[in-house]
């Protein structure tokens, strides 16, 4: 095994998280090297959305400007589509703050800003093709990491005073140190896809709720971004079905899709989510702290995992990036402070979104399970029964879609960049 030296701060996994908080301790003038296990940040259906915290966190890092150059759309409004008609549910424009919208841009575009402005950094090391393995101990501490370099398959070993786990839901360091996370049972599973978008078809943010269906829609501009949801644990059954019949099943649901779904050519073309949604009782253990995901795993309900993770990130760097400074170390009780600070807002949404289940697929046949092919929408039913009472009410009183606009796109407690990791805006480029 080949010893790399030692760090300060070592940050494993390169995702949004990881990246932010590499980029805010170089920029505290700590020494901190992310270890990223591919080679780029090339990545097929991750999520996209980068909401108005998080656009703000970007201008007062003085990086609006390149956010802003990057090609993206925007979303500012969301309808659902229910058999009793169709209502705006979230509307964007009057929030506060200079974005009253949500981005939607490749995943990779917005990490490879946040890369080039972590090099700027002196004390920034993004190493890539690094996959960690395990952790170094030391009289009972976590002191370090070990990796593969996937290059040339040697392992090595980094030494650093404090490591955070940015590795995901899966995450391999939370699993070497013997964390388990509490699990919430879930009853979904998703499947993502791609369908092409026409000039007259809606704008935005689009749900369809019927019987036995549910689906989403993100206007990417030539393309939706689609969600299917299906029971827990039934997609081996239900690609058994066939494609034809998934086909059939989004023209009965969507009847303004029928025209496209022979994009659909197989099931190749239909990744698979393994929707998770658990908390860790303990986010850290000493030289040790779980952010993101690693420490919350999140359901794709709201779409508001990368920002909460981004919101954790700003928040460990603005608690432990001045002792990392000042001493090279932390003491285990401000690792505490980390997940005080971030377990609240954690747990709200996070409860907001075991409501949502209850709510929307507490029934048995509430979702496509392993019995049968999805189900078509009943031809019949489509737009004859009357809105729900609460979406009648938001669209007789607009303002109350600021609620959800809100919680989704600022969140509960939303984090600032600290001064010392802020810069002077540059000016901004004209979005396009």
């Amino acid at each position: 095994m080949t010893s790399v030296g030692r760090t300060t701060c070592v940050v494993v996994g390169g995702g949004p998280a990881g990246m932010v908080l590499g980029l805010l301790m170089g920029r505290a003038g700590v020494e901190v090297t992310v270890l990223e296990r591919h080679a780029d940040f090339l990545r097929d259906f991750r999520g996209d959305t980068v909401h108005a915290s998080t656009l703000t966190l970007l201008d007062e890092l003085g990086l609006g400007d390149r956010f802003a150059a990057i090609p993206q759309r925007r979303l500012q409004r969301a309808q659902l589509q229910l058999d009793g008609g169709t209502a705006q549910v979230m509307d964007l424009s009057r929030l506060p703050g200079a974005h009253q919208h949500i981005a939607l841009v490749p995943q990779w575009d917005f990490l490879d800003l946040l890369a080039a402005a972590a090099h700027d950094e002196p004390t920034f090391t993004l190493r890539r093709n690094a996959d960690v393995t395990g952790l170094i101990r030391e009289r009972g501490r976590i002191a370090g990491v070990c990796y593969l370099d996937r290059t040339d398959h040697t392992e090595h070993q980094l030494g650093a005073s404090l490591t955070v786990a940015c590795d995901g839901r899966g995450s391999t360091v939370r699993t070497a140190a013997g964390l388990v996370p509490r699990s919430f049972g879930v009853p979904i599973d998703v499947w993502w896809f791609r369908m092409p978008r026409r000039p007259d078809d809606p704008e935005g943010g689009v749900g369809r709720v019927s019987t036995g269906q549910l689906a989403g829609m993100l206007d990417r501009g030539e393309y939706w971004q689609c969600v299917y949801l299906i029971a827990k644990g039934a997609d081996t059954a239900l690609r058994a079905a066939g494609i034809e019949a998934f086909r059939a099943s989004i023209t009965a649901l969507i009847p303004w899709m029928a025209d496209r779904v022979a994009a659909l050519a197989s099931f190749d073309e239909v990744k698979l989510l393994d929707v998770r949604l658990d908390r860790l009782r303990r986010w850290h253990a000493d030289g040790l702290l779980l952010i993101g995901d690693a420490a919350h795993a999140m359901s794709p309900v709201g779409g508001v995992g990368i920002n909460l993770a981004v919101a954790d990130a700003v928040a460990a760097a603005r608690l432990l990036a001045p002792a990392l400074r000042r001493d090279g170390t932390v003491a285990i009780s401000m690792l505490r402070r980390v997940q005080r600070r971030r377990w609240w807002p954690t747990a709200v949404i996070q409860g907001g979104q075991r409501l949502a289940h209850r709510a929307l697929f507490g029934r048995r046949d509430a979702l496509p399970d392993a019995a049968g092919p999805p189900r078509p929408a009943s031809a019949t039913s489509t737009f004859t029964h009357p809105l729900p009472v609460p979406l009648r009410v938001m669209a007789r009183f607009p303002a109350l879609q600021t609620i959800p606009a809100r919680l989704i796109a600022i969140g509960p407690l939303p984090e600032h960049a600290p001064e010392w990791a802020r810069r002077p805006p540059g000016p901004r480029t004209p979005h396009r």
